[in-house]
C-alpha cells in the first residue's frame, strides 16, 4: 500500500507540473535525451502552430518552420535550441523566425534552452522556453538554471504486477523530473499552496521577483504579498471562485519584501484528486510592472503628440502674402515651437523656436513657452518687450540647464513690413526676387531662460517688396548630417529656396524638409525640424484674414 500511495502521489505531482506549464505565459517544450519532445504547453503550440509532442528531432524543424533571422534559411535539426540543450549547450535569447502552414505570415520568437540533468549530473533531456517578441523591443531576461530534487519515491512492490507497475512508475518519474526542473528555470513566479492557502513550494523566480527567500515563505500564506491596494471584497471573491473549482485570472498589485509595489498577471488553478476534491492550488505570476509603466508612458506620449499636433497645425491667410509653416518632430513629441498669431491690430505674429533637447520634456517646455508668448502679445506690441517678459517667466520655471531659442516676428500686411526679435535663435533670411540674400535676421539677445534680467531689442523695420521670401527655421534643418558627418548648413537651405522660389510656400517648406532627409541618406532624424516660409506676392496689401 505504501508503494501504491507513493505512485499516486507521483502521478499527482506530474499533473501539478503539467498544470503549471499550461498556465505559463511563455511557451515550453521538454524533450528526452534523444531529443524527442515529451511535453509542450499550449503557448508553445500556438507559437509553432502545431503540437510537437512525440516528434523526433529530425522532423521537428520542418514541422515547426524555424528559420534563421534572414527569414529564408531553415534551421538544421541539430541547430535547434532544444537539440543543442540535449547536447549540454545552454542557449540564451536566440531569435528565430517561425513560418509554417499555421503561421503563413510568420512570427518572431525568442528562445532560451538548457539541458536537464539528474542528481548525478547526467543529461536526461532538455527544456526550451519560447516568447513571442513580435511586439516587444527587449528580449527575455537570462534564465538561471537550478536543479530540483524529487522526493517521496518508494521502491516498486514485488509480485505478479511488478513489470506493469514498474513501467508505469518509470514513466511517471520520466514525466515528473524534467517538468519540475523546467519549472525551476522559468522566469515567472510559481507558487503551490495546499487547500488552506499555506505555501508548500515557490520557484527561484519567485525569490528574485519578491525578494523573499524560499524558507521565509514556506508554511505561510500568500497574504505576505498583500499590498493593501485591494479591498477585502476582492480577495473574498477570489477565494470563492477558486474554492468553487474555477481558475482565477486577473491583475493584482503585490508588495515585495522591500515594500515596493509591483503589478502581476496572476493565474490560480485549483488541483483536484481523482474524486474531484480540491487538494491544492497552483499560482503563476508574471511581473508586468515595467510593461504597465511603458504602456502608461506611451499613452501620455500619444496624448501629448495629439495636443502638440494641434499646436503645429497653424495657418493664416494674409492678402499679399503666401505663408506656410510646418514642424517635423524627431520623436513622438517635439521641442520646437511654431505658431502664427492673429494680433489685435491686424498684424500677424510668427513664432519659431527651439527648446534644448527633444522628446516629451522639451514638448512640455514648448507648450509653456507658446502659452507665455500668446499671453503677452495681447498686452504688448513691441516684439523685444514681449520676449523680455517671456524670459522672466521661463527663468523661474526651467530646470536642469534647459533653455529656449526663439524668434518672434511681427508682419504688418498694410505696410508690407516686418520687425523681429530673436532670443539666441539661428538666423532667418530674407531673399530678394532674384534669390540673393538681402538681409540676415541675427539674434538680438541671448536664449530664453538663462538670465532673469536679459532684455531683448527689436530689429529695424524690414520692408517686404514684391517677390521677396522670408525663411525662418530651426537648427534641425542646418544641422541635419550626412553619413560622412557633413552638415546640411544654411547655405544649402538658402540654395534650395532660391532654386524653388517660384513654387508655393507650402511646397517650398515641405520640399526643404525632404531635402534634409535625403541629405541624411536614411539615417535616423536626430533633431526636430521646423520651417516657416513667407512669400510676398503681387496682390495689393490689405487687412489680414484668419484662415478657417
Amino acid at each position: 500500500m505504501r508503494h501504491d500511495a507513493s505512485y499516486a502521489s507521483l502521478q499527482e505531482e506530474v499533473e501539478t507540473w503539467r498544470t503549471v506549464f499550461r498556465c505559463l505565459p511563455d511557451g515550453v517544450m521538454v524533450s528526452d535525451q534523444q531529443g524527442k519532445v515529451l511535453f509542450s504547453n499550449p503557448i508553445a503550440e500556438k507559437l509553432f502552430g502545431t503540437d510537437p509532442e512525440g516528434v523526433s528531432p529530425a522532423a521537428c524543424g520542418a514541422i515547426t518552420g524555424c528559420h534563421l533571422p534572414d527569414k529564408v534559411t531553415p534551421y538544421l535539426p541539430e541547430q535547434l535550441p532544444l537539440a543543442r540543450a540535449v547536447r549540454g549547450e545552454e542557449v540564451t535569447d536566440e531569435v528565430i523566425f517561425v513560418q509554417n502552414a499555421r503561421q503563413p505570415v510568420g512570427a518572431w520568437i525568442s528562445v532560451s534552452s538548457g539541458p536537464l540533468r539528474d542528481d548525478a549530473g547526467e543529461i536526461r533531456g532538455g527544456v526550451a522556453i519560447f516568447r513571442d517578441i513580435n511586439d516587444c523591443k527587449q528580449t527575455l531576461e537570462k534564465i538561471a538554471l537550478a536543479p530540483s530534487r524529487l522526493r517521496g519515491i518508494g521502491e516498486p512492490p514485488a509480485g505478479p504486477r511488478f513489470t506493469d507497475y514498474f513501467q508505469h512508475f518509470a514513466q511517471a518519474i520520466e514525466s515528473a523530473e524534467p517538468l519540475c526542473r523546467a519549472v525551476e528555470q522559468t522566469a515567472d513566479s510559481v507558487v503551490i499552496t495546499d487547500k488552506r492557502g499555506i505555501i508548500k513550494y515557490v520557484n527561484p523566480a519567485f525569490e528574485v521577483t519578491t525578494g523573499y527567500k524560499r524558507e521565509e515563505v514556506l508554511g505561510r500564506s500568500p497574504a505576505v504579498l498583500k499590498s493593501g491596494k485591494h479591498e477585502a471584497e476582492f480577495y473574498k471573491k477570489l477565494w470563492n471562485q477558486i474554492l468553487g473549482g474555477d481558475p482565477f485570472r486577473g491583475t493584482i498589485i503585490n508588495r515585495k519584501k522591500t515594500g515596493e509595489l509591483y503589478w502581476a498577471e496572476q493565474t490560480i488553478t485549483p488541483m483536484k484528486d481523482k474524486d474531484g476534491d480540491i487538494t491544492h492550488f497552483v499560482s503563476v505570476l508574471k511581473d508586468i510592472t515595467e510593461l504597465r509603466k511603458k504602456h502608461e508612458q506611451e499613452f501620455f506620449i500619444r496624448l501629448a503628440r495629439e495636443v502638440q499636433q494641434r499646436f503645429y497645425n497653424v495657418a493664416a491667410a494674409v492678402p499679399g502674402f503666401d505663408i506656410a509653416a510646418a514642424a517635423y518632430p524627431a520623436d513622438e513629441t517635439g521641442g520646437d515651437c511654431l505658431d502664427l498669431i492673429s494680433l489685435p491690430d491686424g498684424c500677424l505674429g510668427i513664432v519659431v523656436g527651439d527648446v534644448s533637447g527633444h522628446g516629451i520634456g522639451s514638448a512640455l517646455v514648448m507648450a509653456e513657452t507658446r502659452a507665455y508668448v500668446r499671453s503677452f502679445v495681447k498686452t504688448a506690441s513691441d516684439v523685444g518687450e514681449i520676449l523680455t517678459q517671456v524670459n522672466r517667466e521661463l527663468v523661474e520655471d526651467l530646470e536642469g540647464g534647459r533653455s529656449v531659442t526663439l524668434l518672434l516676428a511681427r508682419l504688418d500686411p498694410r505696410t508690407r513690413s516686418l520687425v523681429y526679435a530673436s532670443a539666441g535663435h539661428v538666423p532667418g533670411f530674407l531673399l530678394g526676387s532674384s534669390g540673393e540674400v538681402t538681409s540676415v535676421m541675427e539674434p538680438t539677445g541671448p536664449p530664453l531662460g538663462f538670465f532673469r534680467d536679459s532684455e531683448f531689442s527689436s530689429s529695424d523695420v524690414i520692408p517686404l517688396d514684391r517677390g521677396k521670401i522670408v525663411l525662418l527655421l530651426t537648427d534641425g534643418v542646418t544641422e541635419s548630417t550626412a553619413p560622412d558627418n557633413i552638415e546640411f548648413g544654411a547655405k544649402r537651405a538658402i540654395e534650395y529656396v532660391r532654386s524653388h522660389q517660384h513654387e508655393p510656400a507650402r511646397q517650398i517648406a515641405e520640399g526643404l524638409y525632404q531635402a534634409t532627409r535625403a541629405f541624411a541618406a536614411g539615417q535616423t532624424q536626430r533633431d526636430d525640424v521646423t520651417l516657416a516660409v513667407l512669400k510676398v506676392s503681387e496682390e495689393s496689401p490689405g487687412i489680414m484674414k484668419k484662415k478657417a
